[in-house]
């Protein structure tokens, strides 16, 4: 019947024919029918008239439907009472739900990313713990703790506590072990850690930790950002989907249609019944706000302020509804009519210039609004746009704002390129923000421009954190936007340049940068050298085996501070062989490090310089190093050498060591003593002969005998063949017989002695003995009274006895006779009487007593007899007998 009265009324066209056959299935009131249709035909003629025929037909004939059959019901709807307003209520209730289960569900996903942040550390405890074990069972039994020396232990229960230090074990040969008697061993441990698992290493293992924790933050991440996107769409989702997800809930409620409840449920949940029944009914009634846009007026003039995601159906009827004051307060805080005034900004131009000074005023309580504008609004970009233009302090309130996170990822989504830029420019907080939240922002908006970050100006802090976002990583690193960091530029390495060997990042960073020819990365490295050079070369520990071009490179940059660049090159194994391309204000830091060849060319270079310290290269050749290899070669002995000659001579402050070895290796020999010189580099210089002996030399050194005696000493033939020049002392002559000058050039020195003295001075006669008596030709003119004084004072006995043989002759019977008895025994008891000294049988003695007897101070003697061989001496009975 409903077909036939389709075509009777040739309205057919625009009703969907599936829909008629199934709504036919309810209606069997031929009269109702035709009622229905005539209505239709009207409504729709007139719809047709006034040009505005934008309604759905389909629709319109089921409110006709509903309107008929359930004419009380629809007579209810008007006051909001009758089970369609009952259950057109209902829908906001239904709406709450699901924002409510989607909203809780977040909730849950940030729980899991607080306690995959906890378990982080945990699980590299874990990691740690397994390396540890692993470790202690290498280690003999009994041990109790380990080190890198004695006198850093730590016991093995704290290993796995301490990160850093049991990182400092993997890669360690040697350690040391301490036992529970104090006792510490050495430990051989090489490669411990390829028993836990030879094909990952723990650093590995590490990474693969924390990539994984990130791996599952940025997945839970994206379904937050799934289910806020979400959250919007539930105000917009039909009336009839709501109902089938809450089945339960819709079965009590059209209970309120009474027998015929099927046709309105039909109705209902295939959306030809749905809220926007008031579009449809208004062509019965004047007026074409509905009910929700008559709701939200009377709850502001109740002083209520709606959700702002309260559902206005009429915008602009509602506007117009508005007093001017409501603009300037939180009821112009409603998504559906911020979008109607910002699309026609020059009509709602005041209106929109006071939602804008209310927002700068109330920021903090307009944020929830804020992030459901974010999401469900269609103008957002002039909303940002027009906010930013009034609103000089915008950026720093939302830095400030607890979601700033939120607005920040806004700005950057939405405003042009160059409003982006300008903020980056005003506000250096901005750029830095999005630096430290980076992640979070692509994780929100996973499909953002990377241009837009690059208006930002910002270097990006870890690249691998946002490794899946590709696009975002190559564009920044093309930019040379990214930090200068150990992390990111193992990442370039590795990730982005396709390069194997990362372990040469840190044993020779600067060398394998400049290896790559990446003029990005390379010229990265360069805006920023000193950063780089401070905060990478020289944290790296190993970072020791530069090549000598990089070095070369890194110490030619002017703007660094010489301390820094000292500290690099103390780094380095490798010494600069020449400074041929060293920048001439580096030269005394290269010295004062050591990290140059020593060459004899080196130093005179250095000399050469503007930049020319005595003490630094006076220091630099006094290291033993230095000296022990600098000596193999010969000191040049040219005229430029001069200074050279002149400086290692002069180095008071050099050690003994070195000092010797310079002076012995100084080709020339110089004329006078350098001032202010130790006495111990004196004495060097004496010893190896390098000043001209002279009065004046001589006469330097008036304060110090001994070395006026050596130097006298090692020149003794310059000082014999100009004595005259030269008065000297018989104290500092008898020091000059003491030292190892020969033996004729003692006799020369004796000669210039006042041997009448001796008497006097008994320790210079003893000397003196032990010297001439070796003089066979009496060179020395000793006479008798000097012969005496040098017999009696020398020692040993044998001595004596050899000078007294020498000088007997020279001496009278008497002087001959007191020397003997101050001799000792037996010597002393020849004298005269009845006694008969006995003497060893030597010859020393028998020139004795054969020198006795010839000047008749003995009677006889005799050597040997029945039990011994000695030599028996015969003495005069009395004094008289004596000749």
């Amino acid at each position: 019947m409903v077909l036939e009265q389709e075509k009777r009324l040739a309205v057919g066209e625009g009703l969907d024919r599936q829909f008629l056959r199934e709504v036919s299935r309810y209606l069997n009131d031929l009269r109702l029918i035709q009622n229905i249709f005539n209505e239709y035909a009207i409504y729709v003629a007139n719809l047709e008239t006034d040009g505005e025929n934008i309604l759905d037909g389909n629709k319109l004939l089921a409110v006709l439907i509903y309107k008929n059959v359930y004419p009380r019901d629809f007579e209810q709807l008007h006051r909001g009472e009758g089970a369609l307003a009952k259950i057109l209520d209902h829908q906001a209730e239904l709406i709450n739900k699901s924002e409510d289960e989607c909203r809780a569900e977040i909730v849950q996903l940030e729980k899991l990313i607080e306690v995959g942040e906890d378990q982080t550390p945990l699980d590299l405890d874990e990691l740690r713990k397994i390396y540890a074990m692993a470790l202690i069972e290498k280690l003999p039994s009994g041990a109790f703790s380990i080190g890198h020396n004695s006198n850093n232990m730590i016991e093995f229960q704290q290993l796995a506590t301490h990160s850093d230090l049991f990182e400092g074990y993997l890669e360690s040969s040697n350690i040391y072990c301490r036992y529970n008697n104090n006792y510490n061993t050495h430990v051989n441990i090489k490669n411990w850690h390829t028993s836990v698992n030879s094909q990952k290493t723990y650093y590995q293992r590490k990474e693969e930790i924390k990539n994984k924790a990130e791996e599952r933050k940025v997945e839970i991440l994206g379904k937050i950002r799934d289910l806020r996107l979400k959250l919007p769409v539930f105000r917009t989702t039909k009336l009839s989907e709501l109902l089938r997800l809450n089945s339960s809930d819709a079965q009590v409620l059209f209970e309120g249609f009474g027998e015929n409840g099927e046709l309105a449920r039909f109705l209902i949940l295939e959306s030809f019944l749905d809220d926007t029944y008031y579009q449809y009914t208004s062509l019965f009634h004047s007026g074409r706000m509905s009910p929700n846009d008559n709701k939200y007026l009377i709850q502001i003039r109740a002083f209520i302020t709606p959700e702002p995601d309260f559902p206005i159906d009429n915008p602009h009827e509602v506007i117009a509804a508005m007093r001017e004051e409501d603009f300037g307060q939180s009821y112009v805080l409603n998504m559906v009519i911020v979008d109607a005034l910002l699309s026609d900004k020059n009509r709602y131009k005041e209106q929109v210039q006071k939602l804008y000074s209310y927002i700068k005023i109330e920021f903090e309580s307009c944020e929830h609004f804020l992030d459901g504008y974010y999401t469900s609004g269609h103008n957002v970009v002039d909303f940002l746009l027009g906010l930013n233009d009034v609103w000089d302090r915008l950026v720093p309130s939302i830095l400030t704002s607890n979601y700033n996170i939120r607005h920040i990822t806004q700005l950057v989504k939405w405003l042009p390129l160059n409003s982006l830029k300008s903020l980056a420019e005003n506000f250096d907080d901005m750029s830095n923000f999005v630096s430290e939240h980076l992640l979070d922002i692509l994780c929100e908006v996973p499909e953002l421009d990377p241009n837009r970050l690059v208006c930002l100006n910002f270097e990006v802090k870890d690249l691998l954190s946002i490794k899946e976002h590709s696009q975002v990583v190559c564009t920044m690193f093309e930019e040379g936007l990214f930090e200068l960091s150990i992390g990111n530029l193992e990442f370039i390495y590795k990730e982005l340049l396709a390069k194997d060997d990362v372990n040469m990042l840190n044993t020779k960073n600067y060398t394998t940068i400049l290896s790559t020819k990446n003029s990005i990365l390379i010229g990265r490295v360069e805006r920023d050298f000193e950063y780089y050079l401070r905060n990478i070369l020289l944290v790296l520990d190993n970072n020791s085996e530069e090549d000598l071009s990089a070095i070369l490179v890194a110490i030619c940059h002017d703007e660094i501070e010489l301390s820094v660049l000292s500290e690099f090159l103390k780094q380095q194994v490798v010494q600069l062989p020449t400074l041929e391309k060293v920048p001439d204000r580096l030269y005394t830091m290269i010295f004062d490090t050591a990290k140059i060849k020593p060459t004899w060319a080196n130093c005179l270079t250095f000399m050469d310089s503007d930049s020319f310290r005595n003490e630094t290269l006076v220091k630099y050749l006094d290291k033993q190093s230095v000296c022990d290899s600098i000596l193999e070669e010969e000191i040049p002995s040219n005229s430029d050498s001069f200074n050279l000659h002149t400086l290692l001579i002069n180095a008071n402050s050099m050690s003994d060591y070195s000092y010797k070895g310079y002076v012995c290796a100084l080709p020339n020999v110089f004329k006078s003593f350098p001032s202010g010189l130790d006495l111990t580099k004196i004495k060097i210089l004496i010893e190896k002969r390098k000043i001209n002996f002279t009065k004046n030399n001589f006469n330097f050194l008036e304060n110090t005998q001994t070395l006026q005696v050596l130097f006298v000493s090692l020149n003794i033939d310059m000082f014999l063949d100009n004595s005259e020049c030269f008065d000297l002392s018989d104290d500092f002559l008898e020091h000059l017989l003491q030292t190892e000058i020969s033996e004729i050039n003692k006799f020369n020195v004796i000669k210039f002695m006042n041997l009448a003295i001796l008497v006097d001075h008994h320790e210079r006669a003893a000397l003196i003995g032990s010297i001439v008596v070796n003089d066979d030709t009496n060179y020395c003119n000793v006479d008798g009274y000097i012969a005496k004084s040098i017999i009696m004072y020398s020692s040993p006995t044998t001595l004596q006895i050899l000078l007294f043989n020498k000088y007997c002759t020279l001496m009278t019977n008497s002087d001959v006779r007191e020397v003997l008895s101050n001799l000792p025994k037996p010597y002393c008891e020849i004298t005269t009487g009845y006694h008969t000294p006995r003497l060893k049988n030597s010859l020393e003695n028998k020139n004795l007593v054969m020198q006795l007897d010839h000047q008749n101070i003995i009677s006889s003697w005799t050597i040997g007899g029945i039990f011994t061989d000695e030599i028996k001496v015969n003495l005069y009975r009395k004094k008289e007998e004596t000749v």
